[in-house]
């Protein structure tokens, strides 16, 4: 199994080790110190020996910090987890709503006569502490930089990860890396930049064409590199991760020890690109004047993917949506009140194991009964893993890393029979996905512009939820990937070839949770009769198949051109995904997609 139940991480475990960080405050002359979620490398995801907020608090979401002063220790949650933190944390840290409460006006209140409050430089960007320090002015209070105080107490902390780095071949990746640094290196010449400091380990294996298992889930490998305007790229990586790459890497690439990095840089000529998002302070301190902020010149070229790119993640979702469908087909058989959690994520485990491509699951599988399916990121372990029962749902949020693809589907499934209010707020959300499945908007329009589209049926019953409506996804990396979001807080333009997560839900806190996610790319749209062919317009194609449960749907909510929508993706699905299943799963999935 990819996936296993164990409890890591227990709010009893939080007090003794809050205790002896604040030693460490008494021994630095510190009245507090920041625990962000991130690395050195501003990624969202960490490996085991990075996972520094967990260890501390309890609390496992992806994203977050804590501000651990003398007398109160705030855990900085955002929507996505602010009912998993009850359960995560002890009563020795303060769930803290962020970012309606900042970090800068929480320690106003907690610090009124001042202090200083250390952070570690490898950990945090200057945009976040540019913005902290910002609002602290006309305060006595201070961030300073330290040594990293949980390290320090960290004990049994994990080593970092050794495994080799493996070559991406062409047939997937679509563009050699030659061309890609030649390409980059053109735009980063054309804006007065020498060089380009890239810290995101999905930048770098995307620029490099190659893959590593540093951090579970995520098929990368973690190091730092230098793009020059030349084309050529300082690799700043373990040896032992490049035994299997250096041929394949080629003369352009030199390979140096990582702790050779910071030295590398006060030999760079200016001006350096450098992102403000996501790349460490200790890295623009070494910088300094020479700066030149930027956007990681990988971000927007890895978002627009090519034809090779856009074709393997469509098959890989094929064979990953024959995988749910024969899942979806085995749960149905199922008497209610005889299947646990774990025992659905350990069978959809099995059937995606059946393909030789499946590398991982793209992230840790979310299957949430009854209560469990309103924590939006829920995890199930031995300890919190429930019955499915009549009357319930379960939320079924899952995906697949293959060698051509990522993949990530959610579906809701009727455990029995449904209450009515369930079946009402489940066909609201699936008006918010058709709505947005069938978009087509101008040119030049962002995540904020149009992700209203997927909540609306929502906010007319006065419903809505936590998260965003979508996320930008890797082809054989990251699940989660920027820049592009739909979200109302996304400002960059969506172009042709970005593949996205549509995925709106609603979370009815102690009794039920609702999500459907499909993935989608974007494309240039065709000008139908009488359109405006001089109006440039795109449009979603979607790649994700498999049937929605129509027990949940309440067919006299849906407009004729839903319905319409809706079953023609149901026919779609049955003669893509058909002809891959067994016998017994296609005869389910041919009333499973009965028009409605």
């Amino acid at each position: 199994m990819f996936q296993s139940f164990e409890v890591t991480s227990r709010p009893e475990q939080g007090p003794p080790r809050l205790a002896a960080l604040r030693a460490e405050l008494d021994t630095e002359g510190l009245d507090g110190f920041l625990i962000p979620r991130a690395d050195a490398h501003q990624g969202e995801y960490v490996s085991p020996r990075d996972e520094r907020l967990a260890w501390l608090t309890g609390f496992t979401g992806s994203a977050g910090f804590c501000a651990a002063l003398r007398d109160v220790a705030g855990v900085f949650i955002d929507g996505r987890y602010r009912t998993q933190v009850k359960a995560q944390v002890a009563s020795d840290y303060t769930p803290v709503p962020w970012p309606e409460v900042s970090l800068a006006g929480w320690l106003k209140d907690q610090l009124p006569e001042g202090g200083k409050v250390g952070f570690a430089p490898w950990l945090h960007t200057p945009g976040q502490i540019a913005q902290a320090e910002d609002e602290l002015k006309g305060t006595d209070i201070e961030l300073v930089q330290c040594e990293n105080l949980v390290d320090r107490i960290w004990d049994d902390q994990p080593a970092p990860a050794t495994e080799p780095a493996k070559v991406h071949p062409l047939d997937f990746a679509g563009e050699s890396h030659k061309d890609k640094r030649t390409r980059l290196a053109r735009t980063l010449s054309d804006a007065g930049a020498k060089s380009a400091v890239i810290t995101l380990p999905d930048s770098l294996c995307w620029l490099l064409n190659i893959r590593g298992s540093d951090i579970p889930r995520n098929p990368i490998a973690q190091g730092f590199a230098i793009l020059h305007a030349s084309g050529a790229v300082d690799l700043f990586m373990d040896a032992i991760k490049l035994v299997e790459v250096r041929d394949h890497l080629g003369d352009d690439v030199t390979c140096h020890a990582p702790g050779s990095f910071l030295s590398a840089l006060a030999d760079l000529e200016g001006p350096v690109r450098l992102e403000k998002s996501s790349v460490p302070v200790i890295i623009a301190d070494a910088i300094g004047d020479r700066v030149q902020w930027g956007d990681d010149p990988c971000a927007l070229p890895k978002a627009c993917k090519n034809a090779a790119e856009i074709a393997g993640t469509a098959e890989a979702h094929l064979r990953d949506g024959a995988a749910v469908v024969e899942l979806l087909a085995w749960l149905d058989r199922q008497a209610p009140g005889s299947l646990r959690e774990t025992q659905v994520v350990t069978q959809l485990e099995q059937y995606r194991r059946r393909d030789n491509a499946l590398q991982d699951i793209s992230f840790e599988t979310i299957a949430g009964t009854g209560p469990n399916g309103a924590i939006m990121h829920y995890r199930v372990t031995e300890e919190t893993d429930r019955t499915l029962e009549n009357g319930h749902l379960i939320v079924l949020d899952s995906g697949g890393q293959y060698l051509d693809g990522t993949t990530d589907i959610t579906r809701t499934i009727a455990i029995g029979a449904p209450p009515d209010e369930a079946r009402t707020a489940f066909t609201r959300v699936l008006l918010g996905m058709i709505g947005m499945s069938r978009l087509i908007w101008p040119v030049g329009l962002a995540g904020r512009d149009i992700e209203a589209i997927g909540r609306a049926p929502l906010w007319y019953a006065h419903q809505d939820f936590d998260h965003g409506l979508g996320h930008g996804v890797g082809t054989y990396l990251s699940v989660h990937e920027g820049p592009q979001r739909l979200s109302r807080l996304s400002t960059v333009p969506f172009k042709p070839g970005m593949i996205l997560s549509n995925e709106p839900g609603y979370y009815r806190e102690g009794g039920f949770g609702i999500r459907i996610e499909n993935l989608i790319v974007v494309e240039k749209a065709e000008c139908p009769p009488g359109g405006d062919a001089h109006r440039e317009m795109l449009s979603w194609r979607t790649l994700t198949f498999a049937p929605i449960d129509r027990r949940l749907i309440v067919p006299d909510m849906l407009d004729p051109t839903s319905r319409t929508w809706l079953n023609a993706y149901h026919a779609e699905t049955l003669e893509k995904i058909g002809p891959r299943v067994s016998d017994d799963a296609r005869e389910w999935l041919t009333q499973a997609c009965a028009p409605l």
